[in-house]
């Protein structure tokens, strides 16, 4: 029950990329390498809980949920994506950066589960199942759609390659500070900011999937 989220995400992204499947041992590869990057991101975590006591009240828990937590988690991301698709053949076109990076995080997502699940127990993992992984697919959504526009719009390189980096990276603080936070105001405002993920992932894998280069009606 825990992993049913994680196996409902992967096979949603992998059929609605309509038009031209990716292989599945890329695919694998993917999940693999986003289970992996969970080892830099725990050491990585450790380091940056050495500078957590500087801070205290909201700007502690800013520091936590935008910097120990969201910074390191979405740029080992980053950097698996680049390291591992960026080059690869098969990423020939945009919506491929959706697929692939949904993949990396959902890989990354399931071990993070697990070992959350060994230290605060099953209940907590099955919780975080339906909300911290899909929010991960969501996050990774983001990512990959400004990888497939840095891939295929050359004179905007630069620029959404940053944004693949920043945008997830801000958008998961928000999301972590929200919960961290525990002040009524920031559970009022966490609904809405939910939904917001929900829509804006629907609607750029919208987007790009339309916008395939292996429609019949593409021009």
């Amino acid at each position: 029950m825990a992993f049913a989220p994680v196996l409902i995400i992967a096979f949603y992204v992998y059929f609605r990329d309509k038009y031209e499947k990716e292989p599945v041992g890329i695919l694998f590869k993917s999940l693999l390498i986003g289970a992996l990057i969970t080892i830099p991101v725990v050491l990585l975590e450790e380091f940056f809980k050495l500078f957590e006591d500087y801070f205290s009240g909201l700007f502690k828990i800013s520091y936590t949920a935008f910097i120990l937590a969201a910074l390191v988690e979405e740029l080992c991301k980053y950097l698996a994506f680049y390291l591992l698709i960026w080059r690869n053949r098969n990423f020939n076109e945009k919506f491929d950066g959706i697929t692939y990076a949904v993949f990396i995080s959902l890989g990354f997502a399931s071990v993070e589960n697990v070992l959350y699940v060994f230290e605060y127990g099953y209940s907590v993992g099955l919780l975080r199942a339906f909300t911290a992984v899909p929010a991960h697919a969501l996050f990774g959504i983001v990512m990959g759609y400004h990888f497939g526009l840095a891939k295929f719009f050359p004179d905007e390189r630069n620029s959404q390659l940053l944004k693949a980096l920043l945008v997830p990276i801000l958008l998961h603080g928000i999301y972590n500070f929200c919960l961290m936070a525990n002040m009524e105001i920031f559970m009022i405002l966490f609904i809405p900011f939910i939904i917001y993920l929900w829509i804006t992932g629907f609607r750029r894998m919208k987007e790009l999937s339309s916008r395939s280069i292996y429609r019949n009606d593409f021009h």
